[in-house]
């Protein structure tokens, strides 16, 4: 069983939200405002937070920023009416992991929750004991920490997963589609823009230094690859851990 935090005022919608993914078998707590949202997300410890943005007291931007500064793990599946593409982007680079609007199909909102929370269930145990460095940035696998010249780099879950993948596959081209089974879970309700704007906003946050060569390449048409130095990938020494 999952602990899911609803973020919503609607009193009639969070209600129903919480029937299905109650019938879905899952733990559900809802908060009517912002204020009660952050407190139930650091005394409850849920395994999903569903944020509604337009909510009193505290908006959900400041709901969802303020949740990454000591939650940079916790899933966080943005619901809203807000359908603007600047608001989309402005919600994945706070730290949102899934961005979906009102009103919504509630076969399409399950299916996002169960990938959501199915990817944080099985990321733990990917296996992958191992640290990785590739010019300045390194990644350690068993503590899900990326770094740029010893500096965290704040990314979110969905962040983490797609760079992961794209790791696990150097120099390898991989489609958009497998993207989204691998990292969303499901193929027919994330567009492939949403992809684009993840890989998009991940090469903003890996960055670089004027000269060096960009780690993911995009493929037209197809998907990306990613291209670290010769040699970069190989595991750092355990001394070093």
């Amino acid at each position: 069983m999952s602990r899911i935090l609803v973020i919503e005022d609607s009193r009639d919608l969070a209600l129903g939200l919480r029937t299905n993914l109650e019938i879905e078998g899952h733990e559900v707590l809802v908060a009517a405002d912002g204020e009660e949202g952050l407190a139930a997300a650091a005394s409850w410890r849920p395994d999903l937070v569903i944020l509604d943005l337009m909510i009193p007291r505290v908006d959900g931007f400041t709901v969802l920023q303020r949740l990454r500064r000591g939650d940079a793990e916790t899933p966080v599946l943005i619901l809203t009416a807000r359908a603007a593409e600047i608001d989309k982007v402005r919600g994945l680079r706070s730290g949102a992991d899934d961005y979906l609007t009102k009103p919504f199909g509630l076969m399409e909102f399950l299916a996002r929750v169960e990938a959501l929370l199915r990817r944080g269930a099985g990321s733990a145990a990917t296996g992958m004991q191992r640290q990785y460095r590739f010019g300045a940035v390194e990644l350690d696998t068993v503590a899900r920490r990326v770094c740029r010249s010893g500096v965290e780099i704040g990314l979110s879950p969905r962040e983490y997963e797609l760079l992961l993948e794209l790791v696990r596959h150097a120099g390898q081209v991989v489609t958009r589609q497998q993207l989204l089974r691998r990292v969303w879970g499901h193929q027919a309700v994330v567009a492939s823009r949403t992809i684009d704007t993840h890989v998009a906003e991940l090469r903003r946050k890996l960055g670089g230094v004027s000269g060096e060569p960009r780690l993911i390449a995009t493929i037209r048409k197809v998907g990306y690859r990613f291209d670290p130095a010769p040699g970069a990938l190989a595991p750092k020494p355990r001394a070093n851990l």
